[in-house]
C-alpha cells in the first residue's frame, strides 16, 4: 500500500483534488487510472480510501470511499534534540524516529551548538515522507528550533530525563522508562550540554541518564532514546 498524506481532508470530505505534483505522480509515475483506489491520510489519524474519478496529469481527482481512524501510539514521547553540525545527520534522526513512533520534535538551540539555523520546511517534508514510508497516519508535532534557556522553562508533565556525557552519577535510561508515562527527553549537540546546562536541566527535575556504556553522535544517541521507548511501550 502506499499511503499520500493531504492535511486538508476531514472525516466531512467527500472528494477532493490532488496538486499538480501529486497528480503527475500518480497519473504518470504510478500509472493509476479512473477506478482505482488510493490510501491517503491527513496526519491526524484518518485514513481515507479515495477512487480516482478524473486521472488528468494536472489534476488528479478522487472521491472518499471508506474512512477509518487509526490507533494512536499508546505513548507521548517528546525528543528535544541538538541539531547536528551535519545538517544530513539531523535530517537521518527525523527520517528514523518518525518510522520508529514519536510524538513531538523540537530542535533545541545549546551553548556548544555548531548549528544555529535549521531548514523548517525541509525537515517537515522529512517526517511528512518518513509518516508515509512507515503507513503511519499520525504526523509527529516538529517544532521551530529553540534555545535551550527557552525551552527548559516551559512546563512539563511525565517523566522527565537528559542524556550527557559528563563524569557523574546517571541511571540507565531504559531502566528509568515507565510504560504509557509521557516522557520528554533532551539530547545535546556533538560538544555535548554545557555543565550550566546540565545543572539547570537537573534543577528543572530532568533526571541525568547513560544511553550505554560507548559515547554516540546526537542522531544515534537520539534514535537509542527514540528506539528504548518504543521497545518498553511495545505490545504483543
Amino acid at each position: 500500500m502506499q499511503l499520500f498524506y493531504n492535511p486538508h481532508i476531514s472525516e466531512t470530505t467527500d472528494s477532493f483534488t490532488f496538486d499538480k505534483d501529486e497528480s503527475r505522480h500518480i497519473v504518470k509515475v504510478l500509472r493509476k487510472n479512473m477506478g482505482d483506489t488510493l490510501h491517503i491520510t491527513n496526519g491526524k489519524g484518518w485514513l481515507f480510501s479515495a477512487e480516482i474519478t478524473r486521472d488528468a496529469i494536472k489534476k488528479c481527482e478522487a472521491k472518499i470511499i471508506a474512512k477509518e481512524l487509526q490507533k494512536p501510539l499508546n505513548y507521548n514521547l517528546h525528543l528535544a534534540v541538538a541539531p547536528t553540525k551535519m545538517n544530513d545527520r539531523f535530517e537521518w534522526f527525523l527520517e528514523k524516529a518518525t518510522e520508529i513512533g514519536i510524538t513531538t520534535i523540537t530542535p533545541i538551540i545549546c551553548d556548544h551548538s555548531e548549528r544555529h539555523v535549521i531548514k523548517y520546511d525541509r525537515y517537515e517534508k522529512i517526517v511528512q515522507s518518513a509518516m508515509k514510508q512507515s503507513l503511519n497516519c499520525y504526523m509527529p508535532t516538529l517544532n521551530e528550533a529553540i534555545p535551550f534557556s527557552e525551552f527548559i522553562r516551559q512546563p512539563f508533565t511525565g517523566q522527565l530525563f537528559i542524556a550527557h556525557c559528563e563524569d557523574q552519577i546517571k541511571k540507565p535510561l531504559k531502566h528509568e522508562i515507565k510504560s504509557g508515562a509521557p516522557i520528554t527527553i533532551l539530547i545535546g549537540p556533538e560538544g555535548d550540554f554545557s555543565v550550566k546546562e546540565i545543572e539547570t536541566a537537573i534543577k528543572n527535575k530532568f533526571i541525568p541518564v547513560t544511553l550505554g556504556e560507548t559515547r554516540l553522535r546526537t542522531e544515534t544517541a537520539a534514535i537509542v532514546a527514540c528506539h528504548s521507548v518504543a521497545f518498553v511501550n511495545e505490545t504483543l
